[in-house]
């Protein structure tokens, strides 16, 4: 069966091949393989790094301050070129093309996410690629989602893809740093990613773009979590885009986990950023990950951070491995009051109760897998 719906997501490497400006000529050769795709039938949404690279090239490499006004500024000059960039080399094939800029804000808010969904769904459903970008000119560190690798699988979750082709200046995820060891092998098929695998994954090399091999992983755990498959691999390979929508043998592949989350869960696991920890004891543990279970006041130990009713939380066992992430039925100060007790207490503890699940297993993704 072919791919239905595809992310494309392009590092700031592939953009620029390495040099200090965007590569037109590598960028309508993409644009080409992405045009083939959209005939072929295959819809096609692209996640573009490369605005403040764009932002540099324009104003002609001005000395600035490393300050985050200045990367604005080059992004805020940046992005305009970028897209006017891709709406160009698109139309060379008769495609239109729609910006969608996004931070974090955009998704943790459920209207607003449901909102940007629409709006990629309209593009998608009139044959324009919608092409997304974090929204660098406005977004603080507190509602940035920080790098294009996550941006891409929150997008590939927003549009329902079937596949997501992170393309990098790697050929893929390896067993040990390729630049170092000569004897390194790639890793051609992940089915589990877990903690030896997340060692693996080292940092950005380049220098000019944000998101190494280990943000390239957590985006594909927040794919494969979701149904999607996902493919690391170079974007200097020839026809590569086309090569993988082809399900040839190409970088790492990652599957997608067979029972894919609803969409509630989805938005929770894309969506919201953890605003604080509960630490649970063994027998909630295991009702958590081992039975699908919701989690209990009587199975909480500690309660970290500050957060209002609604948050979302990182679930974790006493030995501080992350379990699962959830929305807090309880603010932290009313958590705390009743961490260990029993349901029935709550009421008594507190004057009122928001029910006996403090996250309930519909608001939980449990992580352990």
């Amino acid at each position: 069966m072919g791919y239905r719906r595809v992310v494309v997501k392009l590092g700031t490497s592939v953009l620029t091949s390495g040099s200090k400006k965007l590569d037109k000529a590598h960028m309508v050769e993409l644009a080409r393989q992405m045009a083939m795709l959209m005939r072929a039938g295959v819809e096609v949404v692209l996640c573009t790094s490369g605005a403040i690279a764009a932002g540099r090239e324009h104003l002609h490499y001005p000395v600035f301050p490393d300050t985050m006004a200045n990367k604005q500024l080059l992004a805020a000059v940046g992005q305009s070129q970028l897209i006017l960039a891709w709406s160009q080399l698109f139309s060379i094939y008769g495609l239109h093309v729609g910006q969608l800029l996004l931070t974090r804000a955009d998704l943790q808010d459920r209207e607003r996410y449901l909102n940007a969904r629409d709006t990629l769904n309209a593009l998608l459903a009139n044959n324009i690629i919608p092409i997304i970008n974090e929204n660098d000119a406005v977004a603080t560190n507190e509602i940035k989602v920080g790098d294009n690798d996550n941006l891409s699988a929150r997008a590939a979750l927003l549009c329902d893809a079937d596949l997501l082709i992170l393309l990098t200046d790697q050929k893929g995820l390896f067993d040990a740093d390729p630049r170092t060891n000569p004897d390194a092998q790639l890793i051609k098929q992940v089915v589990n990613i877990d903690d030896s695998l997340r060692l693996l994954a080292g940092g950005s090399v380049s220098g000019l773009g944000t998101g190494g091999m280990a943000t390239k992983l957590e985006a594909a755990d927040i794919a494969r979590r979701a149904g999607i498959e996902v493919v690391i691999a170079s974007g200097h390979l020839p026809d590569v885009i086309a090569k993988v929508a082809a399900r040839e043998s190409v970088g790492t592949h990652f599957s997608a986990i067979e029972n894919p989350l609803e969409s509630r869960k989805q938005w929770i696991l894309a969506g919201p950023a953890t605003q604080g920890k509960v630490v649970i004891d063994a027998g909630a543990s295991a009702a958590v990950v081992a039975s699908g279970r919701s989690l209990l006041s009587k199975g909480i130990v500690a309660v970290e951070g500050k957060f209002e009713r609604g948050a979302t939380l990182l679930i974790v066992d006493q030995k501080g491995k992350v379990l699962a992430k959830g929305m807090s039925r309880y603010c932290a100060n009313d958590l705390i009051k009743i961490s260990g007790k029993h349901s029935n207490d709550i009421e008594p503890l507190l004057g009122y109760d928001y029910g006996d699940a403090v996250i309930h297993r519909n608001d939980m993704v449990v992580l352990d897998n």
